[in-house]
Order: C-alpha cells, then structure tokens, then sequence
C-alpha cells in the first residue's frame, strides 16, 4: 500500500465524512471502536472503488485540528494494534503515520 502524499490526504481533510473518511476528534470514549467499524468498512471496500480509506485521528467532523490533541507513541501503538487484537478478521492492511497536516 503506497502512502497517501500530504495533497492527497489534505483534498480528503478539507472534504466530509465518506465511505472512505472518517474524523476522529480522539481516541477516547467511543472512539477506538468508531474507528475499529471504520478500519472494516474500508478493508470491506463494499462501493468497490479499490481506493483506501483514511482515519484522521485529531481532526474534528469538518477537517479541522482538534483542540489539544497530541499524537503520542501511545496512540500510535493502539492504532496499529487494530490490525491484530482480533476484532478485525481477516486482519486488515494499515499503516499508521503521525503527520502534521493543518494547524499542528
């Protein structure tokens, strides 16, 4: 999987949510299981485009940074770990970068 160039990913933060974009103010709360149904959604590629899905992690619903958002190495982990903990089968294809796109 090639990673999205910063123009490809910020095109996808300045549009909506989508089949294949998904804003996540946090990792809190709901979030880890919004974003483990995103990460299946997109794997399942149901629409048939053959195109990724992208989660933004610190982006509020429209496409702005979230306030005192930090991306620790923490955060990263658990991100990542979606591809193994089991929730997810068969395991999906991710890849998890810290990227400052816009206010950060």
């Amino acid at each position: 999987m090639r990673p999205l160039s910063d123009e490809e990913l910020l095109e996808r933060l300045k549009g909506l949510e989508s089949d294949r974009v998904e804003f996540e103010a946090s990792f809190k709360g709901s979030a880890p299981d919004s974003v483990r149904e995103a990460v299946c959604a997109f794997a399942n590629d149901l629409p048939g485009t053959g195109k990724p899905g992208v989660v933004f992690v610190g982006a509020n619903d429209d496409g702005t940074p979230a306030a005192g958002f930090a991306a620790s190495d923490e955060l990263l982990r658990q991100l990542a770990d979606i591809k193994t903990d089991g929730n997810i089968v068969p395991p999906p294809v991710i890849l998890v970068e810290k990227r400052c796109l816009v206010g950060a």
